[in-house]
């Protein structure tokens, strides 16, 4: 796993695993050292991910000589009321759309020398999204996001990542907000906006990438 994202891709791996039934609805799952060990992940990282499930509804704790972790025999529904096809290839399409138009937003952001004004604007919106409640969460993550875009001076692309934005908002708004991923997405936000105003193109691109791919992690084991 990717170290910056083993958590969002621990969540998605035991999500597939309880949908494919490689344990059973009221099953317990493996133990700690046991399960940490066949996801290659620590064990804060596979606590924090059984909490998040947890939460979402998808497995409950008992403790006692029988106690665990089970999988809870009644899941949440996975998918918005939608056609699961029509879901899928919106899934994919906006994924994909959003891992080709944003790393290069931030790179080409990262390769400008930027104003007095963009770089403050930059920062006030990392300032917002890294002290937002969690109900603000999103609309300042969306702010952030089209800042670095219009960091680019391209008002196309602008315009492009607007529209995916837009996309993603719905497909985010279909799964729990989870605080680990807040966390972790806050010091991605931090990596890329300091590569930018580095002038580090390479660096920017990498870090979006990463940041983009944990996000796809948790939509996709939420949503596929």
């Amino acid at each position: 796993m990717r170290a910056g994202n083993a958590f969002e891709e621990t969540v998605e791996r035991m999500l597939q695993a309880i949908r494919l039934g490689v344990v059973a609805p009221g099953a317990r799952l493996p133990a700690e050292r046991e399960l940490s060990a066949r996801l290659g992940v620590s064990r804060v990282t596979l606590r924090e991910a059984l909490r998040a499930l947890q939460q979402a509804g998808y497995v409950r704790s008992r403790r006692g000589r029988y106690g665990g972790t089970f999988v809870r025999p009644d899941p949440p529904s996975r998918t918005p009321p939608r056609p699961r096809a029509e879901l899928a290839a919106e899934l994919d399409d906006t994924l994909t759309l959003r891992a080709v138009l944003e790393p290069g937003a931030a790179e080409v952001a990262a390769s400008r020398a930027l104003p007095p004004r963009l770089r403050r604007h930059l920062r006030a919106r990392l300032d917002d999204c890294t002290g937002a409640a969690p109900v603000d969460y999103r609309r300042h993550d969306s702010r952030l996001h089209l800042a670095i875009a219009e960091a680019a001076a391209a008002p196309s692309l602008t315009g492009a990542v607007a529209d995916v934005r837009t996309r993603l908002n719905a497909l985010l708004d279909a799964i729990p907000l989870i605080p680990p991923n807040i966390t972790h997405s806050d010091h991605q936000h931090a990596l890329i906006v300091t590569a930018i105003l580095d002038g580090d193109p390479p660096a920017a691109r990498a870090a979006m990438a990463e940041h983009l791919a944990g996000t796809a992690s948790l939509l996709r084991g939420f949503l596929s």
